[in-house]
């Protein structure tokens, strides 16, 4: 069959080089495509798929199948929405997600409940550690009040500063 005076073989490879094309561009000027479109469905990343695997997917129908070029086109469709599907659920969305789960800002700490690892003495600094499901955090520690909290204590993160979170001890509603 022909389209535009052209095989269609040639139109899905063409399609496949260019997809490819853009693609690569994508790897290169990824970030500044994600300010353009911030949270779209329709990301550049799964368009470019949807694409590539369409334009392949028809190539390779046409040069092994006997159907017409109509069912062939449909055929590689249906699988080219199937493997973007697949490669959004299992792929992309777990990964958005992983990266934004092992970042913290510090500020992020206040308010947080944290043990001492190494007491704090008066006017000096020691060290807790915080717990939480990204992992566990150890940062150096003063006391909030300037009284000194002994090792094994757990302690309630009040402010940071340069990167020094100021403690004081935690005492919880349980023991009202």
């Amino acid at each position: 069959m022909e389209l535009f005076g052209y095989d269609i073989q040639t139109i899905y490879l063409f399609g496949l080089v260019v997809s490819g094309v853009c693609t690569l561009l994508l790897i290169l000027f990824g970030d500044f495509l994600d300010g353009l479109f911030p949270d779209s469905f329709l990301s550049p990343t799964l368009v470019f798929s949807f694409l590539t695997f369409l334009s392949a997917s028809g190539y390779i129908f046409e040069k092994i199948l006997s159907f017409t070029s109509l069912i062939t086109f449909l055929i590689a469709l249906v699988l080219a929405f199937i493997l973007v599907t697949l490669l959004n659920v299992f792929v992309l969305i777990p990964l958005s997600s992983a990266e934004e789960s092992i970042a913290y800002k510090e500020e992020d700490l206040k308010g947080r409940i944290g043990r001492v690892i190494t007491s704090i003495p008066v006017d000096g600094f020691g060290e807790i550690v915080i717990e939480g499901i990204s992992g566990t955090i150890a940062k150096s520690a003063k006391s909030f009040n300037n009284e000194p909290i002994p090792y094994d204590e757990k302690v309630l993160v009040i402010d940071i500063k340069e990167s020094v979170v100021y403690v004081l001890p935690y005492q919880s509603m349980n023991q009202y």
